[in-house]
């Protein structure tokens, strides 16, 4: 049985923030919009930065994030399309020119 986590999206583009509950073998993107989170995405499979976010708090696994950088993920950004939660996380989104 996997493990759920508790992730706090601040979308600062709509200025809304979301809570959802993910579990650990889940994407967090998919997770969110089946709790009615309307977020920001248009790949779906890493290979862009449409869905990108920073990393405030926590930690999460996202090794299929084609269209990351190794030097952006080490500033902390991740792809909410192509990441599971490992912890309770906080993040926000971006906009796409600042990844």
């Amino acid at each position: 049985m996997a493990d759920t986590y508790n992730v706090h999206i601040h979308d600062r583009q709509k200025g809304i923030d979301y809570t959802v509950q993910v579990p650990s073998d889940r994407y967090i993107l998919q997770a969110a919009e089946n709790q009615t989170a309307n977020l920001p995405f248009a790949c779906r499979n890493g290979a862009c930065t449409t869905c990108a976010v920073r990393v405030l708090s926590g930690e999460l696994e996202q090794n299929e994030a084609m269209g990351l950088s190794p030097d952006l993920r080490e500033q902390g950004y991740a792809l909410l399309c192509v990441s599971y939660p490992r912890s309770d996380l906080e993040v926000e989104t971006q906009d796409e020119d600042e990844v």
